[in-house]
């Protein structure tokens, strides 16, 4: 009972937070989506790192852990590696952002390619990334809060609940709501996972080098990466396509767009790595659990974390750990939440259905998106099964796609054409859907490739394939007049 009271205290201040972040503030489109470009270093610093701390890395980094055992290193790689590439990318787009009053990521597209089109493709590539995205979040918070619960609430109710609560918070806040909420969320997630990493290798090994000198004993090679699958060459292509990719997701896209100031990319493209640094008291937990909770397979390896944690604590605590979870939920969700619907109603709508449409009309149409958006993401969490897995495993890929044409489009004298960025992303987009559903691989595609190479992720193929298309249309479609393209702005 003392879980659950814990559990349901926080999901209520989350509820009452989101909402009370609008008051004193005009909720027009700006605001509503990317808070009249008015936060402080503190704030895009927590809902950048807030795509740090979701129920993936919650569940899935301990899981992963659990299940993989050295792979998982990748999680903390791609994270840092990305933070240092945004010290260069984002203040461009900032300042782009900021002159030409954007409020999302295809109307950056739109903008800098002079295209409509393209501006409603990316919209549509980002919500086909968007919707398995929120479909995680919510799988997640169905599973922490019905164990931490102890079953008194069921997964299906968990999730109702918390689409529920985030899409309130969200039609009346905005991204102001998800803020807010972020800075709860991240001083919890930081003591409980802390707290988690230290005390279990300790509880129950002794220490963090016992905990590893048993496990390698037990099953030598576990903490290696295996010659071949999650290998080494697996590790650093997964690595550099999702960094790549980091910044592509449209949420985290438009949170740039947040920002007061662009010195505040550069203050944290310095802090966030190190920040990353927390992310291996989570794996911490799911090493811990390797010896300890033997023998869970499939999904229910994200379970370890609760598992182990059952195994140790009161109630009470199970309580504090569940509502932690339940942020992690809440607050990416809410994000991803005001994107998707920002991304149909400002990029879809107005983009390609209805080009005079007002920022206050659009703005009205976004909100009543919120709760279709939310239905149909609790619809798939329910009745999705496997094609989700499926999905969510096409959405870095994705969104990695977006790439080439964002770095073209920061060029001083961008050669790249409007056609070439739309080829390009269409044919990349089309690898990927390709080759994720019939679950091909680098090796069965090219099995005389040499064995280090085998292994490379097959989001590679499809970026490869989109580059050379955007060249190649890019080249044959260049505007008669040479010294002047459409594409071209000079970013101070």
């Amino acid at each position: 009972m003392s879980a659950l009271i814990i559990i349901t205290a926080i999901t209520l201040f989350a509820l009452y937070l989101g909402v009370r972040a609008r008051r004193g503030h005009d909720m027009n489109l700006e605001q509503w989506t990317v808070g009249g470009r008015s936060f402080g270093t503190a704030f895009v610093f927590l809902l950048m790192a807030g795509e740090i701390y979701t129920t993936f890395t919650f569940l899935g980094g301990s899981g992963f852990a659990y299940g993989k055992g050295a792979p998982v290193y990748y999680i903390l790689a791609y994270g840092t590696l990305a933070y240092i590439l945004s010290y260069w990318l984002l203040p461009p787009i900032w300042r782009y952002a900021k002159t030409h009053r954007l409020v999302s990521q295809p109307h950056f597209f739109a903008r800098k390619y002079d295209s409509p089109a393209l501006g409603t493709l990316v919209a549509l590539v980002g919500v086909a990334a968007l919707i398995p995205y929120l479909v995680l979040q919510l799988k997640g918070l169905g599973i922490i809060v019905a164990t931490a619960s102890y079953g008194a609430i069921s997964s299906t109710a968990a999730i109702w609940i918390g689409a529920a609560v985030v899409t309130v918070y969200v039609i009346v806040s905005g991204v102001r709501g998800s803020a807010w909420n972020s800075v709860v969320k991240d001083l919890l997630i930081l003591g409980v996972v802390l707290f988690l990493g230290i005390y279990l290798p300790i509880h129950h090994y002794g220490g963090l080098g016992e905990m590893f000198h048993a496990i390698e004993a037990a099953r030598p090679g576990f903490l290696t990466f295996p010659a071949k699958g999650s290998s080494v060459t697996w590790f650093q292509s997964t690595v550099l396509l999702t960094a790549l990719g980091f910044f592509m997701w449209p949420h985290t896209f438009g949170s740039i767009y947040t920002a007061r100031d662009e010195r505040i990319f550069r203050r944290n493209a310095m802090v966030l790595p190190l920040y990353q640094l927390i992310l291996l008291f989570v794996f911490f937990v799911g090493f811990a659990a390797v010896l300890t909770v033997p023998g869970l397979k499939g999904g229910d390896i994200d379970l370890s974390l609760f598992r182990l944690s059952l195994l140790t604590f009161d109630p009470w605590l199970i309580g504090v750990i569940g509502a932690a979870g339940v942020l992690t939920a809440l607050v990416p969700g809410s994000m991803i939440l005001t994107s998707a619907s920002t991304l149909l109603a400002n990029d879809v709508y107005r983009g390609a259905l209805k080009r005079t449409a007002s920022d206050a009309e659009v703005g009205t149409l976004a909100r009543m998106l919120v709760p279709v958006v939310a239905l149909v993401a609790v619809a798939f969490t329910l009745h999705g099964g496997d094609t989700i897995v499926s999905l969510l495993l096409m959405g870095y890929n994705f969104v990695t796609q977006l790439f080439p044409a964002v770095v073209c489009s920061l060029a001083t004298h961008n050669r790249a054409t409007k056609q070439g960025a739309f080829c390009g992303i269409l044919s990349g987009v089309a690898v990927v859907a390709i080759t994720t559903s019939m679950k091909l691989s680098v090796a069965q595609l090219m099995p005389f490739l040499p064995d280090a190479l085998k292994d490379v992720n097959i989001g590679f193929l499809a970026l490869t394939v989109n580059i050379v298309v955007f060249a190649v249309v890019s080249a044959v479609t260049q505007p008669r007049s040479a010294g002047r393209s459409h594409a071209t702005t000079h970013v101070q």
